[in-house]
């Protein structure tokens, strides 16, 4: 896949577009006219864009996005269904699985611009990453019992934590299309915005993140994963862990030093 991670200009394949913005890292999902539902070259491409984020110690925030009407359908069922494709085992637990997993992992925050329907996979793919925000014209499905599937992608994890299991199970069984408006009340994301100033206000919010403690921003984001799973005891526990470290980085020095100078402080993410 084509990056530059020295270059502000956009590189595209056929799947994907990636640009650095500053020390921001934006993936676009660039398939249109199939309302970018993910093929296998566009999942190994997404997978490659995410590893080349977490690696380059310049990028400090990850920017994901859809071009077109769509922010992602999901799997691409043609391709699904194709006898010479990669198999629903393969697709699940080779392209969609690592996806979901390294925007966990990765240690920066990922934020998700929902520009238009998310369905499938795809709202999966955007309830995995830290803050996701919505354009007002954009609704959510999770449109698997439409098709005699199930939720993958993560879903069956993250919506139940987010909005509770009754109405996850609603939404799961029923397909119903939620929309944004109504996915911001149930707790489903973190804002709506209107869908003209969606690209600039989430883009503003990312580049904010991008100047922030990188690495306390990342131990939180590891505290956050392991209380999914911690007792309070453990949890406890986990954060005396990650204080320690976040007290240990350069950034806690300069925000102290800038806290009693009366001054802005300027954080360099080490």
């Amino acid at each position: 896949m084509p990056i530059n991670k020295y270059s502000n200009s956009i590189f595209m394949s056929s799947s994907i577009n990636t640009e650095v913005q500053g020390s921001v890292f934006k993936i676009t999902f660039n398939r249109p006219d199939k309302f970018n539902s993910v093929s296998r070259e566009m999942a190994l491409q997404i997978q490659a864009a995410l590893d080349t984020a977490a690696s380059d110690k310049t990028i400090r925030a990850v920017y994901i996005t859809g071009n077109g009407k769509a922010f992602c359908a999901g799997q691409d069922l043609e391709e699904a269904m194709d006898l010479k494709g990669p198999g629903i085992e393969r697709i699940v637990r080779d392209l969609f699985n690592p996806i979901v997993l390294k925007i966990r992992s990765i240690e920066k925050p990922v934020v998700c611009a929902v520009n238009g329907v998310a369905a499938g996979a795809g709202a999966n793919i955007a309830l995995a990453c830290d803050i996701v925000i919505a354009g007002i014209s954009v609704s959510f499905i999770q449109a698997f019992s439409k098709i005699g599937l199930v939720p993958d992608n993560g879903g069956s994890f993250f919506l139940p934590r987010l909005i509770g299991f009754g109405k996850a199970s609603a939404l799961m069984m029923l397909g119903d299309k939620i929309s944004a408006v109504d996915a911001e009340k149930m707790g489903m994301i973190y804002k709506v915005i209107e869908d003209d100033k969606l690209q600039e206000t989430a883009m503003a919010i990312t580049t904010t993140l991008s100047d922030m403690p990188t690495k306390a921003i990342g131990f939180t984001k590891r505290m956050l994963n392991q209380s999914m799973n911690n007792t309070l005891a453990e949890q406890l526990e986990c954060e005396a862990e990650m204080q320690i470290k976040a007290a240990a980085t350069s950034d806690f020095k300069e925000g102290i030093n800038a806290f009693l100078a009366k001054r802005k402080p300027v954080y360099k993410g080490e």
